[in-house]
């Protein structure tokens, strides 16, 4: 079964996460399928969060049946929230 989760990346104290659809057998940092985007919880601006995310391809993944992880899901929620929907205009 394919999953979403995050890899861990970055230094000691300063952690940096991938978000990754991959096998759900696989190890947290090993191999993976594609990387759907990044997560950066401590930004270089202070402490803002940076979510940034290939939502098409997320939704792709979703769509085939993979599960995504707890934190997964609620960091697609908040990126979902964060990018405004594209507006569709009425034809004349």
């Amino acid at each position: 079964m394919v999953r979403i989760r995050l890899q861990r990346h970055g230094s000691t104290h300063a952690p940096n996460y991938r978000l990754v659809a991959c096998e759900s057998t696989t190890r947290r940092d090993g191999r993976f399928i594609e990387i759907l985007g990044t997560y950066t919880p401590r930004a270089a601006t202070g402490k803002q969060v940076a979510i940034n995310l290939n939502l098409d391809r997320v939704e792709h993944w979703l769509s085939v049946g993979a599960q995504p992880s707890d934190t997964a899901r609620s960091l697609i929620k908040r990126a979902r929230k964060i990018v405004p929907a594209p507006v569709e205009t009425a034809a004349a």
